[in-house]
């Protein structure tokens, strides 16, 4: 059983229409009893860091994911939901991320490139043998729109880089929790082989 957050926002009807497309019914997860049964957890986001993890403390999710993660539970992070796992944004000062992971999320700097990041860009992944990308190719392309990106402490975990002017992790790997600042429910067959890999799921020969 696959659980999709839902926590009033993101980007749930494109992530659930790529679980089925895998062939897999997901179940939103709204409050914590809901987990019971779920196998596998996606959290989708699009939005502000704080709206997010006020919407999740007001239907008591924080700590739900918090101990869904760290009793090593597969766990994706997509976009805000990669970026929550840190310790704080500079989208909003004073706010708590899940602080599962140390790390800062910062904003692009202004140096002419277009903020936010929007479209198509390569997402490079560190150990290319990893079963997590298998079938992606040495240099997949993913679909982004952020003007944030985590920076984490650890360089261990960064799984996959990123350039636009900089080079940023566009996602992360420790253990059985996935998360990318790209969306792959909007990368095509790309993002269906991520999540398939994910899932151990089959994907379609065509999106």
């Amino acid at each position: 059983m696959i659980g999709i957050i839902d926590y009033g926002a993101g980007n749930l009807r494109s992530v659930a229409n790529a679980v089925q497309a895998l062939g897999i019914e997901p179940r939103l997860v709204s409050k914590p009893e809901h987990l019971e049964g779920v196998s596998h957890l996606i959290l989708p986001g699009v939005g502000a860091f704080g709206d997010c993890m006020t919407e999740l403390d007001k239907r008591g999710l924080i700590e739900a994911i918090r101990s869904w993660v760290l009793a090593g539970k597969p766990y994706f992070g997509i976009c805000l939901g990669y970026q929550i796992l840190f310790e704080e944004s500079e989208e909003e000062a004073g706010i708590r991320g899940l602080g599962i992971f140390k790390g800062k999320v910062k904003r692009f700097t202004e140096d002419g490139r277009k903020i936010p990041h929007m479209g198509w860009n390569a997402a490079v992944p560190s150990d290319p043998v990893d079963p997590m990308w298998s079938g992606l190719g040495g240099e997949p392309y993913f679909y982004f729109v952020h003007s944030f990106f985590p920076e984490p402490a650890d360089p261990a975990i960064v799984a996959m880089r990123t350039e636009y002017g900089e080079k940023f992790a566009s996602a992360i790997r420790s253990g059985a929790v996935v998360a990318t600042q790209f969306h792959p429910e909007k990368s095509q067959q790309a993002g269906l082989r991520l999540l398939g890999n994910f899932l151990g799921a089959a994907v379609p020969a065509t999106v």
